[in-house]
């Protein structure tokens, strides 16, 4: 549309203070002859833009003109809002709200109200339940790295492990995932992700950062985040459910599982058959052991086994203790 090829223009003069006429046509993909078209409707509604001859010349502003138009439509700004007033913005949450202070101050009165109303309604939390906010004292000196494009080196502890180690990282870019922060970064060349709560310490080398390409953030975080979601060890795993415990199953998280339920039937006594693919037998068995005899293993024999082992060896570990009477198996929330 005309209009928002106008207001495209005006944010690029406003921006630029002056671009010759064939650069601004290849910006907006128009012919030159249009741009000056533009140019003659913008100054016929009273913006201070004017063309130059000569070398220097092109299409100008008026020096220190401003406009308080963003071209952001309502929708755009109750998004910009909402992720400034988000109730977990973490380290960059002080300059998230202070941005959308001054985005909310220099909308004109009859946009501001109708913003600031749906920016009360609706509140952005990234934090999982129940789970603790990081702790990310690295954050603030990473991400001035990366606003200066630098290389640095992290002391960083892989896993649980509690020695760090030094590494030199060109990084790519920070991503947040469900409350949880990484650096993407290449080390040795390779594109890696590290979690920035496991980054002990940052040192800033002044040298630029040195990718092994020039692919953008989100495409390689694509790439290493589907990495990490291929299953290695998948196995189908087919068992018998207590109805009653069915729909507790049905959650176990996703972090286990590598598709959804699906039920086949139920059995005589009217235990449920499920089917669903877990990532390993090893994630199978942490993810079902705890439903102790509300849940059994039919296939694949070797996690039956598994599970079987590891309750005899619960069993022999509390060997000895006085017996109590066994719960209701009625299910959760349920009286026996």
């Amino acid at each position: 549309m005309r209009s928002d090829r106008l207001l495209a223009m005006l944010l690029l003069l406003q921006t630029h203070g002056r671009l010759p006429a064939p650069e601004i046509a290849r910006r907006l993909e128009v012919s030159t002859r249009t741009v000056q078209r533009d140019v003659e409707a913008l100054s016929s509604a009273g913006v201070p833009v004017y063309c130059e001859r000569g070398r220097l010349g092109g299409v100008a502003l008026l020096e220190g003109y401003r406009t308080d138009v963003t071209g952001m439509t309502d929708d755009e700004l109750r998004a910009l809002v909402a992720l400034g007033t988000s109730a977990d913005g973490g380290a960059l949450g002080p300059a998230l709200a202070s941005a959308s202070r001054k985005l909310l101050a220099a909308l004109p009165d009859a946009r501001r109200d109708d913003v600031d109303r749906a920016r009360r309604r609706l509140l952005v939390e990234h934090q999982g339940w129940r789970r603790a906010p990081e702790d990310l004292p690295a954050l603030p000196a990473l991400d001035a790295a990366l606003v200066a494009d630098e290389r640095v080196r992290l002391h960083y502890a892989t896993g649980d492990a509690e020695v760090a180690t030094w590494r030199t990282v060109d990084p790519y870019g920070l991503v947040s995932k469900a409350g949880t922060w990484y650096l993407v970064a290449a080390h040795r060349g390779r594109p890696k992700m590290y979690r920035v709560s496991r980054v002990r310490d940052v040192e800033r080398t002044g040298t630029p950062a040195r990718r092994p390409d020039d692919r953008d953030l989100a495409e390689v975080w694509g790439e290493l985040r589907d990495r990490l979601q291929e299953p290695t060890d998948e196995v189908e795993v087919r068992l018998l459910v207590d109805p009653a415990w069915a729909p507790t199953l049905r959650r176990v998280p996703l972090a286990v599982l590598a598709g959804p339920w699906r039920q086949e039937g139920a059995a005589p006594d009217g235990r449920e058959l499920l089917v669903a693919p877990f990532r390993s037998v090893i994630a199978a068995r942490a993810g079902l052991l705890g439903y102790g005899e509300a849940v059994e293993v039919l296939e694949p024999a070797a996690l039956r086994a598994e599970i079987a082992a590891a309750a005899a060896r619960v069993v022999a570990m509390y060997a000895g203790f006085p017996s109590a009477e066994a719960p209701s198996r009625a299910g959760p929330g349920r009286a026996g």
